[in-house]
């Protein structure tokens, strides 16, 4: 039995200074090295999806008679390629980055919820109108659209986690159904009654925002505005809650193990409660950050159109629902999304190469998704219902 401590192969000593050698035996005990062992093996998913999703797009640009250097140096290019593009990204990215950490958070607590386009929809829409006809200086205005968006996305996901709780209805169905009654509420919404009729588009929209409403810009003649620090704020705030608090440990436990959180004394309900609110407020504030600083008014079909939900819904199953991993997933996802534009303008190769590799990464994380909600429905067979 070798003493603790031990190096048997000695690459610490070959390898690691004196110092680092020390710092290593005195800090790092065992549960550490497997929980950073744990932590390496979740990265291997994401980058195992990302990996494949480029094989499939190389295959698809190699049928199509392109050269896939060239097409993923044209996409980076039109991702990073200069200060512009990285802002353009930045400001595609802040949506889903939004609708991602929402989603997260349901996830990490074991609630699927796949209401975030619904959510989104309300969230913009009021927050168009508070942004429109409330009283006040243009800035309390800005501040009371954003607090409409959020407690809007809110209530619409909190109306699904009440029917969880009071008539047993799958969680999963009722949020997706949900989208459907949000979206054409919205559509009637901006198609009669508050349409605006002083010009002459067909489109069905709102009226615009006051310039002095509109969320300030990062920097000037860039797109990127302040829903951007928004998600950078909230994506630190929300790893911090999940990983040094009392309610963020009882998330995580019961969307581990339902039922030892449940005999350890956690009440499901109110985190069902907590974690629905705090979903659907991330998802009301992307789409109302997108009508205040993108198109400083609500346009049906705007949203629903680019995808900003379901691909926030893929960036936190591509990360595991790890905050800070679905933050990152959102740029990959929207640098996708803004470098399939620039492979489109400077090669043959068409848009939909972006759309391939996208796919893959789709089609990955839903096998995992899959499999995953089989176990823990064939778990909670096995045990009785979580009360």
């Amino acid at each position: 039995m070798r003493p603790a401590g031990s190096d048997p192969r000695g690459w610490r000593k070959r390898f690691l200074p004196e110092a680092l050698r020390k710092r290593f035996r005195l800090k790092t005990s065992r549960p550490e090295r497997l929980r950073l062992a744990g932590t390496l093996r979740g990265l291997l998913h994401p980058l195992a999806a990302v990996l494949l999703g480029l094989i499939a797009g190389a295959i698809a640009i190699l049928a199509v008679g392109g050269s896939v250097a060239d097409t993923y140096a044209e996409m980076w290019k039109g991702a990073f390629g200069n200060f512009y593009y990285v802002t353009t990204t930045l400001a595609r990215a802040t949506p889903i980055m939004l609708v991602g950490l929402g989603v997260a958070l349901a996830f990490r607590a074991g609630f699927f919820n796949l209401g975030a386009e619904g959510q989104m929809l309300l969230g913009a829409l009021c927050a168009a109108i508070a942004g429109l006809y409330l009283p006040g200086p243009p800035e309390w205005r800005t501040i009371a659209a954003l607090v409409a968006g959020v407690a809007a996305g809110a209530a619409w996901s909190l109306l699904a986690g009440w029917l969880d709780l009071k008539f047993r209805l799958n969680l999963l169905i009722t949020t997706l159904l949900l989208n459907y009654i949000a979206g054409l509420f919205c559509s009637y919404v901006v198609a009669f009654p508050l349409k605006d009729t002083s010009g002459s588009s067909g489109v069905a929209q709102t009226k615009m925002l006051e310039k002095a409403v509109w969320l300030p810009k990062l920097f000037p003649g860039m797109i990127l505005h302040a829903g951007f620090v928004f998600a950078v704020v909230l994506t630190l705030l929300l790893f911090l809650f999940l990983r040094h608090t009392v309610k963020g440990y009882e998330l995580r436990m019961l969307g581990s193990n339902p039922r030892f959180a449940v005999y350890g004394g956690v009440r499901r309900g109110a985190l069902l409660a907590i974690a629905m609110l705090a979903s659907g407020g991330f998802a009301g504030l992307a789409g109302a950050a997108e009508v205040l600083g993108t198109q400083y008014r609500y346009i049906d079909n705007a949203l629903t159109s680019p995808g900003y939900a379901w691909s926030g819904i893929m960036a936190a199953l591509l990360a595991g629902s790890h905050p800070l991993g679905t933050a990152a997933a959102a740029i990959l996802l929207a640098a996708l999304q803004t470098g399939g534009l620039g492979v489109e303008r400077n090669t043959d190769v068409p848009l939909e190469i972006a759309s391939v590799i996208q796919a893959t990464l789709i089609l990955f994380v839903s096998a995992r998704f899959t499999l995953a909600l089989i176990r823990r429905r064939k778990a909670r067979a096995a045990d009785g219902p979580v009360v």
